[in-house]
C-alpha cells in the first residue's frame, strides 16, 4: 500500500535532495510538488524507475503466457529461436502489429500493443533482461515518468516505421518491413536512443558511448540473424532520441510527466484489450 506523509522531509523525485513534504517547488531543481502529495517515500521503495522494469516484465511475461494458452495444439518448437513460439492467430488476437495488422486489417492501434507481445521463450528471455537492465538507468537520466513515455513513444515509433516499410518499402536485402511483428525490441532501442541523447546533451561521453555501444551490438545482431525486424529497430531508436531531445534530460521532470506516462500506459493497455475484443471476428 502506498502510505502517504504529512509532514517531516521527504527526497525530492527528481533530484534526489532533501525536500519538505509539503513544499511547493524543490529549491534545487525547481520541480514542483517534489514530495508527490507525501507519496514520495513510497514511490521510491518501487525503485528509480517506480517499479516499471517490474511491470513491463510481469505484463509481458502473462500476455506471453495467454498466447500460449489461445494457440492451444499450435505452440512452435522448431529450433532454439522458435521454441515455444505462440501461433500467428494467437499473436494476431492480442495485438501483433505490421504491413498485414496495420493496413489490411485497420488495426492501427497495434503500433501500441504488439511491443507487449513476444514471438518465442528466447525472444521474451533477453528482451526482459534488457529491460531489466536500461529502464532504471534511463530513469536515473530522465526520470520515471519521462522514461516511460520514451519507452512507449519510441516502440510505437518503431512498429509504426516497420509496418509502413513493410507495406510500401520493397526489401532490401535483410532490411525489410514487417508484415507481422511483435517484441519489446523497439522500445528497447528507444531507450538506447534516449541514452545517447543524453550523453551528448549533458556532455557525459561515458553514458553516451555506453549506449552506443550496445545499439551497433544489438543492431549488428539484427542484421546477422533471420526475421529480425531492423525497420522496427531504427525507428525505435530514432523515436527514442528524438523524445529524449523533447523532453530535455537537463530539466527537471514535473509531475505532468508522471500524469503523461499513466495515460501512455493506459492506452497500452487500452489497445491489447481492443486489439482481443476487434480480433475475435477474424477467428470465427
Amino acid at each position: 500500500m502506498l502510505k502517504r506523509q504529512t509532514e517531516g522531509s521527504v527526497i525530492c523525485t527528481s533530484c534526489g535532495v532533501l525536500v519538505g513534504v509539503n513544499d511547493e517547488t524543490c529549491y534545487n531543481c525547481g520541480r514542483r510538488n517534489p514530495g508527490m502529495w507525501g507519496y514520495a517515500p513510497a514511490l521510491r521503495a518501487l525503485g528509480g524507475d517506480l517499479g516499471f522494469a517490474p511491470f513491463v516484465i510481469g505484463t509481458c511475461v502473462v500476455l506471453y503466457g495467454l498466447t500460449l494458452v489461445f494457440s492451444g495444439g499450435n505452440i512452435g518448437m522448431n529450433g532454439l529461436f522458435g521454441l515455444l513460439s505462440p501461433s500467428s492467430q494467437a499473436l494476431f488476437l492480442f495485438g501483433a502489429s505490421g504491413a498485414l495488422p496495420v493496413f489490411a486489417g485497420d488495426r492501427w492501434w497495434t503500433i501500441l500493443s504488439a511491443g507487449w507481445l513476444h514471438g518465442g521463450a528466447l525472444h521474451i528471455l533477453f528482451n526482459m533482461m534488457w529491460v531489466r537492465q536500461l529502464a532504471p538507468a534511463t530513469a536515473e537520466m530522465y526520470g520515471p515518468g519521462r522514461m516511460v513515455i520514451i519507452y512507449v513513444a519510441a516502440g510505437a515509433a518503431g512498429f509504426a516505421l516497420s509496418s509502413f516499410a513493410g507495406a510500401f518499402i520493397p526489401p532490401l536485402l535483410v532490411l525489410r518491413g514487417g508484415q507481422f511483428t511483435v517484441g519489446a525490441s523497439a522500445a528497447i532501442f528507444g531507450l538506447l536512443g534516449a541514452l545517447v541523447y543524453y550523453g551528448r546533451r549533458s556532455g557525459s561521453s561515458h553514458v553516451g558511448s555506453q549506449a552506443k555501444s550496445f545499439a551497433l551490438m544489438m543492431g549488428l545482431f539484427g542484421f546477422i540473424m533471420p526475421g529480425v525486424d531492423n525497420y522496427a529497430h531504427g525507428g525505435g531508436f530514432a523515436g527514442g532520441y528524438l523524445m529524449g531531445r523533447l523532453l530535455d534530460p537537463l530539466k527537471p521532470e514535473r509531475v505532468d510527466h508522471i500524469v503523461i506516462a499513466l495515460l501512455c500506459l493506459g492506452a497500452s493497455l487500452v489497445s491489447i484489450v481492443v486489439s482481443v475484443v476487434h480480433g475475435v471476428q477474424f477467428l470465427r
